[in-house]
Order: structure tokens, then sequence, then C-alpha cells
């Protein structure tokens, strides 16, 4: 519907003051009206109901919005992008429930300014799962005083947003933190330098040097083992190979079946064998 639908003010929007105050002469619909333009898009796919329909409602949208002024974005992007979530709450309202459209839009407006805010308040994402949003919107009014939250307070927003004190302290300071450049800022200055990210923050996972040297590390581990394992019977060489090198690991009944003894006795033996060996390759 939001490709089909025009809902053009053909008033000037020059600045969100001008914007308002165009929005605040739009007419507002009485709930009769507002049945049966629902009725009708509902019903006929009326794009012409539609739009009065979203039109009547763009105040609401704005007044939404002025609420979000405090995350440094510029409020006409956020009003268009709750504009965005009244065109599809209206696509989705059903007015035989009995409720007004204003009540049903105010999650799909919400919803949409939440998402833009979340991808575009800084340049890393703060926030990704449900726990992390619900915090991320409430830590601030939650808050009673500047700096950290002491252990008490972090207790008391965990409670009263079903998440966990783990979750608290991790947003909070998610949210303390700033962006920076990835290569720093030129600074002759020695006594201010700071190192960059780009200084330990480097993948260094695709390293030859470092491929080399845990292929060679991981080498040396495996002769290690198997020349332990030398020094183990037979028994308890079959039973550690079976319990933790094999491709399935075979239970301790299985292994007291195949030797006829208790699968207590063969925990016991792979005891002392895993002891033996730890002993040897640790020297």
């Amino acid at each position: 519907m939001s490709k089909a639908l025009d809902i053009s003010l053909n008033f000037p929007i020059s600045s969100i003051e001008a914007y308002a105050q165009a929005v605040n002469r739009i007419p507002m619909l009485t709930a009769e009206e507002e049945r049966s333009l629902a009725e009708r898009l509902q019903q006929d796919n009326d794009l012409e109901a539609a739009r009065r329909l979203v039109m009547s409602h763009l105040r609401f949208v704005a007044h939404i919005a002025r609420g979000y002024s405090g995350y440094g974005l510029p409020h006409a992007d956020l009003i268009q992008e709750g504009n965005i979530g009244l065109m599809k709450a209206v696509k989705r309202f059903d007015p035989t429930m009995n409720v007004r459209l204003v009540s049903f839009a105010v999650h799909w407006v919400r919803a949409e300014i939440h998402e833009f805010i979340l991808r575009n308040w800084r340049i890393v994402k703060v926030a990704t799962t449900k726990a992390q949003r619900k915090l991320f919107f409430n830590l601030r009014s939650s808050k009673k005083r500047l700096g950290w939250f002491s252990h008490a307070e972090v207790e008391a927003v965990a409670k009263d947003l079903g998440v966990s004190q783990a979750d608290v302290l991790e947003m909070e300071s998610r949210l303390s933190g700033q962006d920076m450049a990835f290569d720093g800022k030129a600074d002759d200055d020695d006594d201010s330098y700071a190192p960059a990210p780009f200084a330990y923050l480097q993948d260094l996972r695709h390293d030859p040097a470092r491929q080399v040297e845990a292929s060679n590390w991981e080498e040396h581990n495996s002769e290690q083992l198997m020349s332990a394992m030398e020094g183990l019977d037979e028994r308890s060489r079959d039973i550690v190979t079976a319990r933790w090198l094999g491709d399935q690991k075979i239970t301790l009944q299985e292994l007291a079946d195949k030797y006829g003894v208790s699968a207590e006795r063969i925990r016991q033996l792979e005891k002392n064998a895993m002891k033996r060996l730890k002993g040897v390759l640790a020297a």
C-alpha cells in the first residue's frame, strides 16, 4: 500500500514547525467516519479511504516522534519513519474490533521509530536481542542520577524490565561509550596519544606465521599424546581411545560388557589412565 498510496500533503513543509501546523489543520475523523473508511479499504481496497485515514492521523505521529528527540536524530526522519508505521497500521486495521485506529497504530508507529533509532543512533548497532532493545529504550528513564548504577539500582532495573543484571550492566556500558574513528587522528602531542582501534583490533587469524606456528604446535601436541599413550597398557589405551579419541564416544557400560567388568571399574581405569597421561604431557 505504501507504494500505491500518495499521501502528498500539498502544503509547505520547509520546516518541522510548518509541517506540524499543516497536519494539525487536517480535520480529525469521527468514530463513524473512521469505521466507514476502514470498511471501504478492507472490502474494496479503496486507496482514497486509506489516504484519508493516514492523513487524519499524521498529527498523532508527529506527537510521538517528538518524544524521541533526545536521541540526536533528525526530527523529520523520525516523523517519516513513524508515518511508515502508520501506513502499515492502516493496512492491518480491522474495524470490526471496535478499537480506534489511533490506539491500534501506536504499536506500529513506535516500532518503526525504534528500528530507525537502533539502526542510526551509533555506527555500531547497540541492541540486537529482545532484552537489549527493551533496555535501550528504558535505561535512560530508569536512571535516577548521573554516573554508573549502584548494585541496588542494577537489581531494581533488572527486576522491573524482566532482564538479567548482566544485561543491564552491558547496556549501560554501551550507552556510556562513544563512537571513535577506526584509524584514529593525527596528533603530535605524545602525552595525549591514545592507540587507535586499528592497532589492537587486527584480525591475525590468517597471518602465515601464526598459521605455521599453530600447525607446528598441533603436530607437537599430537606426537606428545601418542608417545604418552604408548606408556599405557593395552586395555587402558583402548578405553581412552574409545572414550575420548574416537568419532563416537562409547559408554562406560559398553566397555564394561566388552571386558566383562563393572562400569565403575571402567571408570576407575579411565581416571587412572587420564591421570598418567596428564602427568606425562605436563612433564
